[in-house]
Protein backbone atom coordinates (compact mmCIF):
# COMPACT_ATOMS: atom_id res chain seq x y z
CA UNK A 1 0.00 0.00 0.00
CA UNK A 2 3.03 2.37 0.25
CA UNK A 3 3.30 3.16 -3.66
CA UNK A 4 -0.63 3.64 -3.61
CA UNK A 5 -0.14 6.55 -0.48
CA UNK A 6 2.27 7.97 -2.71
CA UNK A 7 0.30 8.42 -5.51
CA UNK A 8 -2.55 9.95 -3.70
CA UNK A 9 -0.83 12.59 -1.83
CA UNK A 10 -2.85 15.25 -3.98
CA UNK A 11 -5.85 13.50 -5.21
CA UNK A 12 -8.19 10.18 -4.60
CA UNK A 13 -10.50 8.91 -7.01
CA UNK A 14 -13.11 6.59 -5.03
CA UNK A 15 -15.41 4.22 -6.37
CA UNK A 16 -17.98 3.11 -3.62
CA UNK A 17 -19.38 -0.52 -2.99
CA UNK A 18 -22.68 -0.82 -1.09
CA UNK A 19 -22.22 -4.34 -0.51
CA UNK A 20 -25.95 -4.92 1.29
CA UNK A 21 -26.06 -2.28 3.82
CA UNK A 22 -28.75 -0.63 5.64
CA UNK A 23 -27.90 2.81 3.17
CA UNK A 24 -26.97 4.20 6.53
CA UNK A 25 -23.15 4.49 5.69
CA UNK A 26 -24.13 5.90 2.11
CA UNK A 27 -25.91 8.64 3.12
CA UNK A 28 -22.95 9.40 5.15
CA UNK A 29 -20.67 9.29 2.09
CA UNK A 30 -23.02 11.12 0.20
CA UNK A 31 -22.84 13.65 2.66
CA UNK A 32 -19.20 13.92 1.63
CA UNK A 33 -19.94 15.87 -1.03
CA UNK A 34 -22.17 18.25 0.23
CA UNK A 35 -20.86 22.37 0.64
CA UNK A 36 -20.91 21.76 4.40
CA UNK A 37 -18.10 18.89 4.01
CA UNK A 38 -17.44 19.75 0.29
CA UNK A 39 -15.12 16.64 -0.12
CA UNK A 40 -13.73 17.87 -3.57
CA UNK A 41 -11.96 20.90 -2.16
CA UNK A 42 -9.43 18.05 -0.52
CA UNK A 43 -8.93 16.45 -3.41
CA UNK A 44 -11.67 13.92 -3.24
CA UNK A 45 -14.23 12.76 -5.86
CA UNK A 46 -16.27 9.79 -6.47
CA UNK A 47 -16.31 8.43 -9.80
CA UNK A 48 -18.56 6.52 -11.87
CA UNK A 49 -16.08 3.24 -12.91
CA UNK A 50 -13.98 1.54 -11.00
CA UNK A 51 -11.40 1.74 -14.01
CA UNK A 52 -11.25 5.23 -12.82
CA UNK A 53 -10.69 4.87 -8.94
CA UNK A 54 -7.78 4.75 -6.88
CA UNK A 55 -9.75 3.50 -3.62
CA UNK A 56 -12.45 1.10 -3.29
CA UNK A 57 -14.70 2.52 -0.62
CA UNK A 58 -17.28 -0.85 0.46
CA UNK A 59 -19.94 -0.64 2.98
CA UNK A 60 -22.27 -3.49 4.15
CA UNK A 61 -21.40 -6.59 5.38
CA UNK A 62 -21.01 -8.26 2.11
CA UNK A 63 -24.02 -10.28 1.41
CA UNK A 64 -24.09 -13.39 -0.42
CA UNK A 65 -25.55 -11.83 -3.26
CA UNK A 66 -22.60 -9.36 -3.48
CA UNK A 67 -19.20 -10.87 -3.00
CA UNK A 68 -18.84 -11.82 -6.73
CA UNK A 69 -19.78 -8.16 -7.32
CA UNK A 70 -17.90 -6.91 -4.93
CA UNK A 71 -14.57 -8.93 -6.25
CA UNK A 72 -14.63 -8.05 -9.76
CA UNK A 73 -15.08 -4.17 -8.95
CA UNK A 74 -11.87 -4.98 -6.40
CA UNK A 75 -10.18 -6.77 -9.96
CA UNK A 76 -11.27 -3.57 -12.24
CA UNK A 77 -9.46 -0.81 -9.90
CA UNK A 78 -6.04 -0.60 -11.30
CA UNK A 79 -3.07 -1.05 -9.33
CA UNK A 80 -1.96 0.01 -6.78
CA UNK A 81 -5.50 -0.09 -5.09
CA UNK A 82 -6.47 0.96 -1.50
CA UNK A 83 -9.52 -0.43 0.10
CA UNK A 84 -11.49 1.27 2.94
CA UNK A 85 -14.26 -0.73 4.77
CA UNK A 86 -16.53 1.93 5.58
CA UNK A 87 -18.63 1.13 8.84
CA UNK A 88 -19.11 -1.23 11.41
CA UNK A 89 -20.64 -3.90 8.93
CA UNK A 90 -17.87 -3.78 6.50
CA UNK A 91 -15.27 -4.70 9.35
CA UNK A 92 -17.24 -7.53 10.09
CA UNK A 93 -19.12 -6.64 13.40
CA UNK A 94 -22.78 -6.74 11.99
CA UNK A 95 -25.42 -7.95 13.92
CA UNK A 96 -25.98 -10.41 11.12
CA UNK A 97 -22.39 -11.49 10.51
CA UNK A 98 -22.42 -15.21 10.11
CA UNK A 99 -25.56 -15.31 9.17
CA UNK A 100 -26.98 -17.25 6.16
CA UNK A 101 -27.69 -13.76 3.99
CA UNK A 102 -24.87 -11.41 5.13
CA UNK A 103 -21.36 -12.27 5.23
CA UNK A 104 -18.52 -11.98 7.62
CA UNK A 105 -17.59 -8.27 6.28
CA UNK A 106 -15.32 -6.95 3.61
CA UNK A 107 -11.92 -8.85 4.41
CA UNK A 108 -13.58 -12.35 3.99
CA UNK A 109 -13.63 -11.23 0.34
CA UNK A 110 -10.91 -8.68 -0.56
CA UNK A 111 -7.94 -7.32 1.24
CA UNK A 112 -9.12 -4.71 3.29
CA UNK A 113 -6.33 -1.45 3.88
CA UNK A 114 -8.36 0.77 6.02
CA UNK A 115 -11.22 0.40 8.75
CA UNK A 116 -13.86 3.22 9.33
CA UNK A 117 -15.76 2.50 12.55
CA UNK A 118 -19.06 3.69 13.47
CA UNK A 119 -22.55 2.48 13.04
CA UNK A 120 -22.77 4.49 10.52
CA UNK A 121 -19.26 6.92 10.77
CA UNK A 122 -20.40 10.40 10.85
CA UNK A 123 -18.98 12.17 7.14
CA UNK A 124 -16.69 14.46 9.32
CA UNK A 125 -14.93 10.65 10.13
CA UNK A 126 -14.76 9.41 7.34
CA UNK A 127 -13.23 12.32 5.55
CA UNK A 128 -10.61 12.35 8.19
CA UNK A 129 -9.77 8.78 7.70
CA UNK A 130 -9.30 9.47 3.62
CA UNK A 131 -7.31 13.05 3.97
CA UNK A 132 -4.91 10.94 6.47
CA UNK A 133 -4.58 8.32 3.98
CA UNK A 134 -4.19 11.02 1.51
CA UNK A 135 -0.90 11.92 3.97
CA UNK A 136 0.24 8.57 4.24
CA UNK A 137 -0.53 9.32 7.99
CA UNK A 138 -2.34 6.66 9.93
CA UNK A 139 -5.28 7.73 11.60
CA UNK A 140 -6.11 7.79 15.39
CA UNK A 141 -8.86 4.72 15.09
CA UNK A 142 -7.66 3.09 11.69
CA UNK A 143 -6.24 -0.49 11.75
CA UNK A 144 -4.83 -2.19 8.63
Amino acid sequence: MDGGRRLLRHSMQIRHVDAGSCNGCEAEIAALLNPVYDAQRHGLDVVASPRHADVLTVSGPVSRQMAGALRRTYDAVGSPRVVVAVGDCAAGMCPFAGSYAAGTGVSGVVPVDRRIPGCPPSPAEILRHLRALMAGTESESADA
